[in-house]
């Protein structure tokens, strides 16, 4: 899962990026409204954490363009203000939900799980790709009933071949999708991510359901089916 924290606090756009690492997310940060405009249109995020009070451009303005320009990533608004007009002028504007500073963490990454299980209009809750199911807000994966123990890397790669079911995705969409700007490694650690996710979703259940497209990058659908 990607996120997006827009917030000119920076000590505190910190402190939600690593909550928000730890809980399995890539995140990006920005710290004034037009920047997070520019991301939030140039890349496919998950959920989108706005800030109200932003310079430039206010959190508020900011979602409303981001609507405009049809994009309906869930937004979960941060201000200082807790007034009901405030509240009420944040969901008007197409935020999804609302949260008043000062708050928990576990509060948000509890309200950003409901956010991405409710996702977009066209996206289910839970992605299935013949016996194998992915539950992106409860992080759960399943093979044929049976649970599989994935990390929180492992689960995100996962889940964005899932989403991609049936194309053919290269390393490069992975590792932009995965892992945020700040890293600078080497694009084949894609591959061991691939190989970690084989051994547990595919050869204990005699499956092949991740494919390797020579010179192009990586398919997953349920056309590898090997059983008896």
């Amino acid at each position: 899962m990607r996120a997006l924290v827009v917030e000119d606090d920076r000590r505190l756009a910190e402190l939600l990026r690593r909550g928000l690492v730890g809980e399995g997310y890539a995140v990006d940060c920005a710290h004034d409204g037009m920047r997070g405009l520019e991301l939030a249109l140039e890349n496919a995020y998950d959920v989108l954490v706005l800030d109200v009070m932003l310079p430039h451009l206010n959190g508020l303005r900011l979602c409303a363009r981001l609507r405009q320009e049809g994009v309906w990533t869930p937004v979960l608004m941060l201000t200082a203000k807790d007034g009901e007009y405030d509240q009420a002028e944040g969901l008007d504007t197409g935020a999804d939900d609302y949260v008043t500073k000062p708050f928990s963490f576990v509060a948000v990454a509890a309200r950003l799980r409901a956010l991405i299980r409710r996702g977009r209009p066209e996206r289910p809750s839970v992605v299935r790709i013949g016996d194998l199911e992915i539950d992106p807000a409860g992080r759960h994966c399943r093979r044929g009933g049976s649970e599989v123990a994935l990390t929180a890397r492992e689960f995100a790669v996962l889940e964005y071949l899932a989403r991609r079911s049936g194309e053919t995705v290269s390393k490069c969409e992975v590792l932009e999708h995965v892992w945020d700007d700040r890293f600078d490694g080497d694009v084949n650690i894609v591959e061991v991510y691939v190989s970690a996710l084989r051994r547990k979703i595919d050869t204990p259940f005699a499956r092949q359901t991740i494919r390797t497209i020579r010179g192009v990058g990586y398919r997953l659908d349920a056309s590898g089916d090997t059983r008896p």
